[in-house]
């Protein structure tokens, strides 16, 4: 723990970032800035990255007056933390005018001291899986030859290895590759949501742009069941999840996704079947169940109609229904988790943490993966209308209150294999 508060960060606009040790750093909740407790900065965990600003100007606490003032000796610095990792206050900074939209990534707060970065963050799932230091890019190139050689008509194949492994260097498609853990099935060109923060389609007339290109094709039920049938018999602890960040709402392909999942079991029991949605089709989620379906993860920016519904702007489809889908899926004895992205000010408000309650004893969820938002804090609440989030609690309290009042709802960031969902839910992927 540190012994004082860490010195805020600054970028000289060419790539180079110091420290203004005239200045402590602050955090960012809502639209405020204000002092981070000191036992809630841990050191930069190994894949973290830092992020220059432009146009933004850091708030600091002044080491000799105490007042907080900007640091006008060059842009703002915020940080990138890797999964597994929850940040708990947003970098803090006053924009200038003309300033430019961010791109759409996680804007932790950032600081230094004795030599290191350091961030406000806890760890909140053990699960190695997306730890940078895991992957080796000789058995990944490997993996990507041998599959490619052994699939070469499979369009999703293709896909995976170009475009999500290659390419955009996907987490989940890395492991896929190294003949592991969680195999992505992306399975649907189509979407009935516009988030405000979609990763792969941005309008034209938006100021931001989408950081990877979205599947442009239907797979048929056996390119799917070709090689997600030997990830099922092969992997350690395997998962097979449709509904990647590169594709639509997969929800709209269920007939597909039914064929596949029916197919699949008749060649083997083992593993985990998931899909990633935005459970706008609770019918949908129904026939899945029906077929084998063993979880579900729905993603939301809020347990609040309004809030969810400003951002995701759902097309035929009310938030009513992604309740509805997760209801469903327990009913069949299904895992249920939220996607639930973390926004300081706005996911610990005092109104989100009823709605929160309110949510999971509506559906019996069985968990909450803690994901951080990736998006222009100012864009963001700007658009879907915050002018004042009000009274908030921290996230971390937020945390231990939930946990407190509902000790079966597990915290983490992924989505459990079957070894975990059947009871042995802290097994270390290490060992």
């Amino acid at each position: 723990m540190l012994k004082q508060s860490p010195f805020i960060l600054y970028s000289d606009g060419k790539g180079n970032i110091f420290e203004d040790i005239s200045l402590y750093a602050t955090g960012r909740s809502g639209w405020d800035a204000l002092p981070v407790p000191e036992e809630d900065w841990i050191e930069l965990p190994e894949g973290g990255s830092l992020y220059e600003l432009p146009g933004r100007r850091g708030i600091g606490i002044d080491v000799l007056t105490g007042e907080m003032r900007l640091c006008t000796k060059g842009w703002a610095v915020a940080a990138f933390i890797p999964p597994a990792h929850t940040g708990l206050y947003l970098a803090a900074y006053e924009t200038e005018k003309g300033a430019p939209t961010l791109p759409l990534f996680c804007y932790t707060a950032a600081a230094w001291q004795d030599s290191k970065f350091f961030v406000p963050a806890v760890r909140i799932e053990q699960d190695i899986r997306q730890d940078c230091e895991g992957y080796d890019w000789d058995t990944i190139n490997k993996g990507v030859s041998t599959i490619l050689e052994a699939y070469p008509q499979n369009r999703l194949i293709r896909h995976l290895a170009e475009n999500c492994c290659l390419t955009y260097h996907c987490p989940a498609a890395r492991n896929y590759f190294m003949g592991r853990w969680e195999c992505p099935v992306p399975s649907s060109p189509a979407c009935n949501a516009n988030c405000l923060g979609c990763i792969s389609f941005q309008p034209q007339e938006e100021s931001i742009t989408s950081p990877q290109d979205r599947l442009n094709f239907k797979p048929l039920p056996e390119e799917i069941v070709e090689f997600t049938v030997p990830h099922l018999q092969t992997a350690p602890f395997p998962i097979v999840s449709f509904g990647q960040g590169c594709e639509g709402e997969p929800l709209l392909m269920w007939e597909t996704i039914r064929e596949s999942i029916l197919e699949m079991r008749k060649h083997t029991d083992r593993g985990s079947i998931n899909i990633n949605t935005n459970g706008s089709k609770p019918n949908a989620v129904r026939a899945l169940c029906e077929a084998g379906l063993d979880s579900i993860r729905v993603s939301t920016n809020s347990a609040r109609k309004s809030v969810y519904e400003a951002y995701y702007r759902p097309n035929n489809y009310t938030f009513e229904d992604i309740v509805e889908s997760l209801k469903v899926m327990r009913s069949y004895g299904g895992w249920t988790s939220i996607n639930y992205f973390v926004f300081p000010g706005m996911t610990d408000s005092v109104e989100e943490y009823e709605a929160l309650r309110e949510l999971i004893r509506e559906t019996g969820l069985n968990m909450i993966q803690w994901r951080n938002f990736n998006i222009d804090p100012d864009w963001y609440l700007g658009k879907i209308g915050v002018v004042e989030t009000g009274e908030f609690l921290g996230i971390k309290q937020l945390m231990e209150l939930i946990h407190e009042e509902f000790p079966e709802v597990k915290f983490g960031y992924f989505n459990p294999p079957m070894e975990r969902i059947k009871g042995r839910f802290e097994v270390d992927f290490a060992h």
